[in-house]
């Protein structure tokens, strides 16, 4: 019994440590590590196309023409031709004062000159009686004197009342304001009854020409000596810049405007840079038919640098930003992510940004699931490509915003091509991507 009782005891040791030892094998493989699965991206190659360098500035339009109309003459304002804001064409008259005194100015002096005219024939012809006089011996040659002077004064006085008519004249002339160039007009300042001109030019209105129109910005010292290099690789100088004014293309945009819609030529480039203020002053004109351009709008400006040349594009969402400035994420030919500091350039209409230096034709790019890939690890590739997305047409008093550039599969066609927003930071995820 006793022995019994043993071997059972020991029978039971020996199940409580195969047990144990089971549970201790199962345990070893349930926490043996497992690498997890390669993050999933859409890759595709950066893209390559002509583009054109911008230098992006601000400035404001400006009026070719602007003119007060004021009245040079006293009298009592007695029309008004125009209605406040018309358009009118160049010598329309717009103000009459009243003109009955100048009238009469006219012809007092017209009567003046008559009189001289008289005069002057009669001394004229005393004259010559006198000179024929004086070769025979029968008039002195004090008298001959005396003929010859009263003719020369009569001349002088038919001469003087020719200018006092043409003064009169003037003065009456200026009784009618005209509009000195086409333009429009604005509103009165002086109403009929008026006393104007009593002491001096009273302001009646302002004449405005704004088509053609210009816009005025100014270049600081550093863009232009930035402007200097770029043409001396060109073979080019600023003489050769101010030379060619008139073959300088310029667009402008206003704020209510997506891009930059109006296409002009500069006509004036200052000769001299500004030493108090650092800045060269540049202008542009603009044909303004519909007037869609009005005097004292801030523009956008936008001066093209030289011909369009072959740059790398990528998606304004692929690119992220860190200590060193901002950079895109790589993927090699084995699917092994890299994190590549790059130059920006302009962004594009498109949505699209322009790199300047640290992409080359033929790298693949992460466009989507950039926050998933961490650089040095491989990642699954899923093949992508880059497009572009033309902005949508602006209505006029609500601007939507400009779409941004969006990636598409391989596969798809280019209309279904998934928008990918703008990330400015590493954390902030795109707006479509493939998991």
């Amino acid at each position: 019994m006793v022995g019994g009782i043993g071997v059972s005891g020991g029978l039971r040791h020996g199940m409580v440590a195969l047990c144990a030892a089971f549970l201790l094998s199962a345990c070893e493989e349930k926490n043996t590590y497992v690498p997890p699965p390669p993050a999933a991206v859409t890759v595709a190659p950066v893209l390559e196309k002509p583009v054109t360098r911008f230098l992006e500035l601000t400035g404001n339009t400006a009026a070719i023409n602007s003119v007060d109309l004021e009245a040079r003459v006293q009298g009592f304002l007695t029309q008004i031709n125009y209605k406040d804001g018309q358009f009118a064409k160049k010598g329309t008259v717009l103000f009459v004062i009243e003109q009955d005194q100048y009238k009469a100015q006219v012809d007092q002096a017209k009567a003046q000159l008559a009189a001289n005219q008289a005069s002057q024939v009669q001394a004229e012809a005393e004259y010559n009686r006198q000179a024929q006089l004086a070769k025979q011996d029968f008039a002195s040659q004090a008298t001959l004197d005396q003929a010859r002077a009263k003719r020369d004064s009569a001349v002088a006085e038919v001469a003087n009342a020719q200018a006092s008519l043409v003064l009169a004249q003037i003065n009456l002339g200026y009784t009618q304001v005209t509009a000195p160039f086409d333009g429009a007009v604005t509103a009165h300042l002086q109403d009929v009854g008026a006393l104007v001109g009593y002491s001096g030019p009273t302001k009646l209105a302002t004449v405005v020409q704004i088509n053609p129109i210009w816009v005025w910005f100014t270049l600081s010292e550093q863009e232009v000596l930035r402007i200097k290099e770029h043409l001396a690789r060109q073979g080019r100088s600023l003489v050769s810049l101010t030379r060619d004014v008139p073959d300088l293309a310029i667009e402008i945009g206003l704020q209510t405007e997506t891009g930059y819609p109006h296409q002009g030529k500069i006509d004036y480039v200052a000769p001299q840079v500004d030493p108090n203020l650092g800045t060269l002053t540049v202008r542009g004109i603009f044909q303004n038919d519909d007037f869609a351009l009005l005097p004292g709008l801030f523009a956008r400006v936008r001066v093209p640098l030289g011909a369009a040349q072959t740059t790398v594009l990528v998606p304004d969402s692929a690119i992220n930003s860190n200590q060193l400035g901002p950079y895109v994420l790589t993927v090699s030919t084995d699917n092994v992510v890299s994190q590549t500091q790059v130059t920006l350039g302009q962004l594009q209409a498109d949505g699209l940004r322009a790199i300047q230096t640290g992409l080359k034709a033929g790298d693949r790019i992460i466009i989507s699931g950039i926050q998933r890939a961490v650089p040095g690890s491989k990642v699954k590739v899923e093949e992508g490509t880059i497009v572009g997305i033309a902005p949508p047409a602006v209505d006029q008093g609500n601007k939507p915003l400009p779409k941004p550039a969006g990636v598409a599969p391989a596969d798809a066609p280019a209309k279904a091509a998934p928008s990918v927003a703008p990330s400015a930071a590493p954390s902030q995820a795109p707006a479509t991507q493939k998991n």
